[in-house]
Formats: C-alpha cells, sequence, structure tokens
C-alpha cells in the first residue's frame, strides 16, 4: 500500500530506535490512548508483541523508509466501541513532527481501500477522544461519519472520563453517486 509520499509496512526490529524517540513523546500516545513508551526495550517489546501482526502497519516516509507511525484494524471486541457483528476497528498516530501535513489521512485512505476492496469488509468503525479534535478531521476526510454515540473505554492510557466520538464508514457510502 503506497502513496507519492508514505508506504505502509510491516514494523521490523530496527524500527526500535525510531519508534521510542517518536512513542517517548508526552503528547503523542496519550492522543492515541496508550502510555507514552518509557524505554528502547518497551518499544522493542511493542514491535514483537502489538505490531506483530498482519494488520498493523509502520507507516513509513518513501524517500527514507523511516516509520513516522502506526495503523491498523482488528476485532472489535479489544474496544469499548460499540462495534457491529464482524466489523473491524482502525486506529492510527503519527509523531509530532509530521502532525498536520496530511499523512495520517494519505494512510486511512490506505487502509479504507484495503478493507473494503481487498478484504471485502462491509464497514469499519473508529473514535477519537473528543479532546482530539485533529483526529476526528482525518476521519470525516477520508468518509468516516459520527455515529451520534459515545464511548468511554477506562482501559485506554487516560481513558477514564475521556469521551471518544464515535465514526462510522461503509461500503454502501464509498459507493454512493455524487
Amino acid at each position: 500500500m503506497k502513496t507519492n509520499r508514505i508506504h505502509l509496512r510491516p514494523w521490523r526490529p530496527d524500527d526500535a530506535e525510531t519508534l521510542f524517540r517518536y512513542a517517548s513523546d508526552p503528547d503523542v500516545g496519550p492522543r492515541a490512548g496508550w502510555k507514552p513508551h518509557e524505554s528502547l526495550l518497551e518499544s522493542e517489546a511493542i514491535i514483537a508483541t502489538v505490531f506483530n501482526n498482519a494488520t498493523t502497519w509502520a507507516i513509513a516516509l518513501n524517500d527514507t523508509d523511516e516509520a513516522i507511525g502506526a495503523i491498523g484494524y482488528g476485532e472489535s471486541c479489544d474496544c469499548a466501541l460499540p462495534a457491529l457483528p464482524g466489523e473491524q476497528i482502525v486506529g492510527y498516530w503519527v509523531a509530532k513532527p509530521y502532525w498536520n501535513r496530511g499523512f495520517c489521512t494519505e494512510a486511512l485512505r490506505l487502509i479504507i481501500d484495503h478493507c473494503f476492496n481487498e478484504e471485502g469488509m462491509q464497514s469499519l468503525i473508529c473514535g477519537h477522544f473528543i479532546d482530539n479534535p485533529a483526529s476526528g478531521r482525518v476521519m470525516e476526510k477520508c468518509g468516516f461519519v459520527p455515529t451520534g454515540e459515545t464511548a468511554i473505554d477506562p482501559s485506554l492510557y487516560c481513558g477514564v472520563d475521556r469521551p471518544i466520538r464515535v465514526l462510522r464508514i461503509t461500503r454502501q457510502q464509498l459507493c454512493k453517486p455524487l
């Protein structure tokens, strides 16, 4: 999966130092619901476990292959979002030096295309903390529509009493004529 600026690729062990540099920033993880990384060993462990699956990718720059963020989707049973049966949850983050430059929008569009056209999915769900409206703007640019629901997921870092705005996109929404 590739655009003119980025490609999505599996995480590699040699990404650990870069991951730690970006994921230890206290402004990055809490916006997505996870605590900042505290050590290089923690980043290595995240690559070996959380990121080690067929539906999580590094968002990498085409020019350098540097991982600048992560994107993926997974089963809805691990999160408090009100997913439909079989619906996957999409999540992403990008390093602070790359905020507000369209990288998340490009990556999310690649995932939407992959899920609907390669995997045959009918819908996807995602959410963002209400205090992180920039993430919601990315979702809406990519066609996700607010459901009117909010969720609270106390399992997420800083998740207690932080409402999550829920959005969904369906295959039918993408196929509607203009």
